[in-house]
């Protein structure tokens, strides 16, 4: 039986996560594009990102490959998982590819510093506005480390209807649940903000603050992520759902959460450039934090606690100082 091409752009551990869901269905040949040469030979030859998610061993049908000739050749789907500031050149090493009857599925969450775009729109820009409608986003509270290991995962994909339902019925298995959602704005922007706030979840874990600081920080940064969203077009019910309250609370509390983990030690009294420095993987909430609040500033939207991790990231403010103002800000009602 001749089994479908599905091309998943980005050896990280999300990127390898979603191609072992997608091999593991048996009904997909899977090609995993990994930038460095040696790292995706050492990866095709042992079997395994033994660097990323040690222990998840590919299927026969999961390969590994630097080239990136002809790569979209017959495909399916071409998935990317990439760190959301260098998605663009990514996309446009693929763009002479892409044909009208391809699905382009975005897996990264972020904004685009350098143009405040969403990543749909990034994808959008450098395919030239073709075959834009094929674009889908797949997002919500998913962890590589438990997906690679076949632990039940809920996930939204999100886009035109027919697109939408197309992705949904590629990843869907029964450890992998897929709904659709329409409201692409939503669903991308929830992704984006959520790093952002679980940065000021772990700023408070460092600070030594408890359960009742953080459910204060996830419940108040729903609100902030909702006003954010109806500005920018989105459906406030999205925030309700998976990419929303769902990767918050997933991101917040996480022993997986990179961002989680950098507001940790930022609250310890780490320094931003000594955290990075000392991690192997990409933080997205650190550079999204400024995307998100310089964006704010322009929609004149109120986000106290983006603004208040905007200013420990990229304004030296201590930490302890920003708690401070954030429960001494005016008072008002919930609603």
């Amino acid at each position: 039986m001749i089994k479908d091409k599905i091309v998943v752009v980005g050896a990280g551990s999300w990127g390898t996560a979603l191609a072992l869901v997608l091999a593991n269905k048996g009904c997909f040949d899977v090609t995993m594009w990994e930038y460095n040469k040696e790292l995706a030979e050492k990866m095709e030859r042992e079997r395994e990102n033994e660097k990323l998610l040690p222990g998840a061993k590919f299927p026969d049908n999961l390969h590994v490959t630097n080239d990136d000739t002809d790569l979209l050749k017959d495909a399916k789907a071409v998935v990317f998982s990439i760190p959301s500031q260098v998605l663009r050149g990514v996309v446009a090493r693929f763009s002479n590819q892409m044909r009208s009857d391809l699905l382009i599925v975005n897996t990264g969450k972020g904004i685009e510093i350098s143009s405040g775009l969403r990543l749909s729109e990034v994808i959008k820009d450098e395919i030239l506005g073709k075959y834009h409608n094929n674009i889908v986003v797949l997002s919500g509270p998913t962890h590589a480390e438990e997906v690679c290991k076949g632990i039940p995962t809920t996930i939204v994909a999100a886009g035109k209807l027919d697109k939408a339902k197309a992705v949904q019925e590629i990843f869907n298995s029964e450890v992998f649940r897929v709904y659709v959602n329409e409201d692409m704005i939503g669903v991308e922007l929830g992704a984006a903000v959520k790093n952002c706030l679980a940065l000021g979840a772990g700023i408070s874990d460092g600070l030594g603050f408890g359960d009742n600081t953080k459910a204060a920080l996830i419940t108040r940064g729903v609100a902030e992520m909702i006003r954010f969203g109806e500005k920018c077009g989105a459906n406030p019910k999205t925030f309700y759902g998976l990419s929303g309250i769902g990767d918050l609370i997933v991101t917040c509390a996480s022993k997986h959460s990179r961002n989680r983990y950098v507001g940790e030690k930022l609250g310890r009294g780490e320094t931003l450039k000594e955290i990075l420095e000392g991690m192997t993987m990409v933080a997205e909430g650190v550079p999204t934090v400024k995307a998100v609040y310089t964006k704010a500033q322009e929609l004149n939207v109120s986000m106290p606690i983006v603004e208040a991790v905007y200013k420990v990231l990229y304004e030296d403010e201590k930490a302890a100082v920003m708690v401070r103002e954030l429960m001494s800000r005016d008072l008002k009602e919930e609603f």
